[in-house]
C-alpha cells in the first residue's frame, strides 16, 4: 500500500523548485570540487576538537542540486516512513481503494511542494536514512552539501567564498561524526521516529479532527500566532516521543553549532563576520517565508541551535570535552527537554551522580 505517490512527490519538488544561481561549467566544477575537499578538512578539525572517535573511514560529502536534494530526501522519507506504509497495508481492507488512491496523489503533492520549498534553503545535511546498497546492507549514512545553495549564500551575504564553505562544513561534519562515533545514536533516532508514526491515529474520525486542526494552526500562523502543523497533527502519545526527538535533535544541532563557532577562530579567518552575516540572514526573509518556516516547525529548528548550543557551551565550560562527551554514554546520559534549559541539571544526574560502589569479587 502506498502512503505517499513518492515519483509525484519527485515530479512536484523537481518542478516547483527555484533554479540556483548563475554559474559557469567551470565555477560549478570548481565548488564541487572545493566542497569536497574541505569536507574531508573540516572531518580532520571536528574529529579532533570533539574526540569523538570512529571506525568509519572518511568518505568526502556527497554533492547535488536543488533536484538531486529532493530525490535523496525521498528516498529517505520511505525508508522512515516504512513501518507506516506496512501497517496501514495490514488494513488496507479498511479504506476504500480511491480513498487511498487519492490520498497517495494528494500528500505526493504535498510533499514535493514542501520539498521545493526546503530545496532552495538547505546548504547540507547528514542523511540518516538510506535505502539498502545492491548486496542489502543498510548504509551509515551520507554527508550531503548542496552546492547551488551554499554558493548563493556565499554570494548574498557578500562572504569569503572558501571561508564559508568551510564553515558550512565544520557543522555538517559534526552531524557525521556524531552518527559514526557514537553506535547507538543512529538506531535511538530511527526507534523514536518509528514510535512517533506509529502512534498514529488512523481513523477517519480522528484523521479529520487532525485536518482541522491543521487548517486551524495555518489561520493562525498567518495572522502572526503561533500555530505550526507538528503541533496540530500529534496524538497525545505523539507528543511525548517527540519531546524525546526534540531534546536529541536539539543536542546534536547544538553540538554542530557549538564546534562550528569553536573550530572556526582557528582555521576560517572571517567566522565572526560570517557568523553575524549568517545569523541575521536566519531571522530575514519574507512574510510569507516567515509563515511558512513557521507552519513547517523551521523556526523550532533555529531556536533548537541556540538552545543546544548554549547546552553544550556550559558543559564543557563546566567539565571539559571529555565530561561533555559522557552525554553519548547511552540513552540515559542524553539530556531531557527540561536539562537542556538548565545544563545544571543534567550535570548534577550524570556527572556529580555518586559512583556505584565497586562490586565485591569472592571466590
Amino acid at each position: 500500500m502506498q502512503v505517499i505517490d513518492w515519483d509525484l512527490a519527485v515530479a512536484t519538488g523537481t518542478r516547483l523548485v527555484r533554479p540556483g544561481p548563475q554559474v559557469s561549467r567551470e565555477e560549478a566544477r570548481e565548488a564541487v570540487a572545493e566542497l569536497r575537499r574541505l569536507s574531508r578538512v573540516a572531518e580532520g578539525h571536528v574529529r579532533e576538537f570533539t574526540r569523538i572517535d570512529t571506525e568509519t573511514a572518511p568518505q568526502p560529502a556527497t554533492i547535488v542540486d536543488r533536484p538531486g536534494w529532493i530525490k535523496a530526501n525521498v528516498e529517505g522519507f520511505r525508508v522512515v516512513l516504512e513501518p507506516l506504509t506496512e501497517r496501514m497495508a495490514a488494513r488496507k481492507g479498511q479504506t476504500p481503494a480511491v480513498v487511498t488512491a487519492v490520498g497517495s496523489r494528494i500528500t505526493g503533492v504535498e510533499v514535493g511542494a514542501v520539498l521545493a520549498f526546503l530545496a532552495s534553503r538547505v546548504l547540507g545535511q547528514y542523511e540518516l536514512f538510506l535505502p539498502p546498497d545492491p548486496s542489502g546492507r543498510a548504509p551509515v549514512g551520507r554527508l550531503t552539501l548542496v552546492a547551488p545553495n551554499i554558493v548563493h549564500a556565499e554570494r548574498e551575504l557578500g562572504v569569503d567564498p572558501g571561508d564559508f564553505r568551510l564553515w558550512v562544513c565544520l557543522h555538517e561534519e559534526t552531524h557525521r561524526v556524531q552518527f559514526t562515533g557514537v553506535p547507538w545514536l543512529r538506531a535511538y533516532v530511527r526507534d523514536q521516529m518509528t514510535e512517533f508514526l506509529l502512534a498514529s491515529d488512523l481513523d477517519l474520525p480522528t484523521l479529520l479532527d487532525r485536518l482541522r486542526s491543521a487548517a486551524d494552526a495555518v489561520a493562525d500562523a498567518v495572522r502572526g500566532g503561533e500555530g505550526n502543523l507538528i503541533d496540530a497533527i500529534q496524538t497525545p502519545e505523539q507528543k511525548e516521543i517527540l519531546d524525546r526527538l526534540t531534546a536529541v535533535m536539539t543536542l546534536v544541532e547544538g553540538h554542530g553549532d557549538y564546534v562550528m563557532d569553536a573550530v572556526g577562530p582557528g582555521v576560517v579567518p572571517s567566522v565572526a563576520d560570517i557568523r553575524a552575516k549568517f545569523h541575521h540572514r536566519r531571522e530575514g526573509g519574507s512574510r510569507l517565508d516567515r509563515t511558512v518556516r513557521k507552519l513547517l516547525g523551521i523556526d523550532l529548528k533555529m531556536k533548537q541551535y541556540a538552545e543546544g548550543s548554549a547546552f553544550v557551551r556550559a558543559v564543557v565550560d563546566r567539565a571539559g570535552m571529555d565530561g561533555f562527551n559522557k552525554v553519548w554514554t547511552s540513552p540515559e546520559t542524553l539530556p531531557s527537554q527540561d536539562e537542556i534549559s538548565h545544563p545544571e541539571r543534567w550535570i548534577a544526574r550524570v556527572l556529580d551522580a555518586p559512583a556505584l560502589p565497586a562490586a565485591e569479587i569472592t571466590d
